[in-house]
């Protein structure tokens, strides 16, 4: 009994005695046997051991580190060693873990960077070419505006010349025109660097807002800076006067003065770079004139003569 009670103070006093990291903190006491004493006295061998919050604190375990690597290795090389016992021996690394394969992707982002960026580069590439290529187109174009094509009605010599009666195709009595003339004009392309296709519209002869005679420029190609005289055919048969043939007056020998209009438009084309840029130009001219049917020779023009516009 007073061993007993000697044990149970001292063990107080430990308790007491033993620093608290916590107030809050409960102890525990762990019963162990005893190294010295055979005798199974389990009051002297009462140890009080505090909770600890870790365990690299617990005083049970005072290598904490090297014991979880030991551990963990175990561990893990046990599972590698089995499955290595099965398929074979693996190879290690210097740390003694065993290589494990890896498994490749086709392809990779770098070659897919490359790729997108020599993409972007050819598509800029290309738009760069493209509006620099469309700017020259419209410099030239500019450039090109100018250059309208001149033209100078130069003569007409009237071939046939005839004034009579007779009956439209619905036999009605009329005073009826046949005539037949041949005009010349000097065509002139001023651009420096292409050259022109040329043509015209109808070239008609009227005679108080009635076309008497009509003919045609046929398109053909000039050269850049060059000068073209061109001779044109236009002629009419027995075309209907009704109400305006009767200011017409005839001879006594037949021959008849016959007032007209020369009426027609000149049209030019420049393919300036091929069929891509292009350069339009027209021009109308109006020349009037009086034909004599007993005249032979040819009416030469002025330059005030007809109207270009």
């Amino acid at each position: 009994m007073m061993r007993s009670a000697k044990s149970e103070s001292d063990i107080t006093s430990l308790a007491a005695s033993s620093p608290s990291r916590s107030p809050k903190r409960p102890v525990y006491y762990v019963q162990s046997p005893s190294r010295d004493s055979h005798d199974g006295d389990k009051l002297s061998s009462m140890q009080a051991t505090p909770i600890s919050n870790s365990p690299m604190e617990s005083p049970s375990h005072p290598s904490f580190g090297r014991h979880s690597r030991n551990s963990s290795a175990s561990r893990f090389s046990g599972i590698f060693r089995s499955s290595s016992g099965r398929k074979g021996g693996r190879k290690r690394n210097e740390k003694g873990w065993p290589e494990c394969d890896v498994i490749l992707e086709e392809g990779s982002y770098g070659e897919f960077d490359k790729a997108y960026t020599r993409r972007c580069q050819a598509l800029i590439a290309l738009l760069t070419f493209v509006l620099l290529f469309t700017v020259f187109c419209l410099i030239i174009w500019g450039a090109s505006r100018p250059y309208k094509t001149e033209v100078t009605v130069k003569s007409l010599r009237a071939q046939n010349l005839y004034v009579g009666e007779g009956s439209d195709f619905s036999g009605v009595v009329t005073k009826m025109m046949t005539v037949n003339v041949s005009l010349r004009m000097n065509i002139y392309n001023p651009a420096t660097f292409f050259g022109i296709h040329v043509h015209s519209t109808p070239i008609n002869l009227v005679f108080s807002d009635i076309t008497v005679a009509t003919g045609e420029l046929k398109k053909y190609y000039q050269p850049r800076k060059s000068h073209r005289v061109v001779s044109v055919n236009v002629k009419g048969n027995k075309v209907p006067l009704y109400g305006a043939g009767s200011s017409i007056t005839l001879s006594q020998t037949g021959d008849v003065k016959v007032p007209l209009a020369l009426k027609f438009e000149i049209l030019s084309r420049g393919n300036v770079v091929g069929k891509l840029v292009r350069t339009k130009h027209s021009k109308e001219i109006t020349c009037p004139l009086v034909i004599d049917s007993s005249g032979s020779k040819p009416i030469k023009f002025n330059k005030n003569s007809c109207t270009y516009h």
